[in-house]
Formats: C-alpha cells, structure tokens, sequence
C-alpha cells in the first residue's frame, strides 16, 4: 500500500495579493556604526533596477541601435533601492547611490549581497543580462545617408 501525497493548496488572487511577501534582513554594516534593514524588491523594482543596467544607444550617422551595460556603481545603486527603515520605507533616493558608491567596498558589498538574495538574483543572473547584451545592433535598419562616414 502506498501513502497518497495530498495535492498542494491553490491559492486566490486575493491571497496572493493580500500575502505580505517582501523578504528583509537586518545586516550589521560595522563601517556604518551600526545596521540597516534590507527589504528584498518587488517584480517591478528588480526589473527597473535591470532596465537600469542596459543602456540603449542609436548611432546618429548608422541610425542603428546598440545595447551596452551600465555597470558604473551597480553595487550601490541596488543598496539604495534596498535599504529601508522599519515601515519598509526606503531611506535613500535612486540619486544617493552616487554617495553611496564613494563609501567602503566593503560594506556596500556586504548589503548588496543581501539585497541581492532577498530579491532573488542569482549572481550569473548579471551574466545571462551581459549576454542579451552583446555588443552589435540590435535593428538593422539601414543607414539615412547610405556611403556616407565618419573618418
């Protein structure tokens, strides 16, 4: 005889909506004399903070379209979309992480670490985004003034 394993639970949508699921850690930052709260991002954050990260440029001469990383200050651009205080309000603006990127390596890698975990990002998720990327065109639409370069 064997046991019946009892099929999941479904959920509703109203549970699901209603479900307080944002994960946070509280993380001593000894270089900041003390500790932060770091939430883990919502869906809509994690994607802003990668669309962040992808920086799309069109060629004025070629008209054609290129996608390259921004990865200047990437550590400190999620601490500050991270950190938070005990209401789940964040405590720094997306334009601190400019500050925050000048404080120790160390401690923004400590937080980043964390943040990164709570909000689900695997560290090759960073290397499956460089990969989308890869330097080239992206539309090969043809050029306004066709002969035409540069020197």
């Amino acid at each position: 005889m064997t046991d019946a394993v009892a099929p999941p639970v479904l959920t509703s949508r109203e549970a699901i909506l209603a479900t307080q699921d944002l994960p946070t850690e509280t993380v001593l930052v000894p270089e900041w004399g003390g500790a932060v709260l770091v939430r883990g991002l919502t869906g809509k954050e994690r994607d802003d903070y990668e669309a962040g990260i992808m920086v799309s440029r069109r060629d004025g001469a070629t008209g054609k379209l290129t996608q390259t990383m921004n990865l200047a200050n990437v550590r400190a651009r999620l601490v500050v979309r991270s950190v938070v205080d005990q209401t789940g309000t964040r405590i720094f603006a997306d334009a601190d992480a400019e500050v925050l990127g000048d404080k120790s390596a160390s401690a923004v890698a400590r937080v980043f670490d964390v943040a990164q975990r709570l909000s689900g990002m695997r560290p090759e998720d960073l290397d499956e985004l460089v990969g989308k990327s890869a330097p080239g065109p992206v539309d090969a639409s043809p050029s306004a003034s066709p002969g035409s370069s540069a020197a």
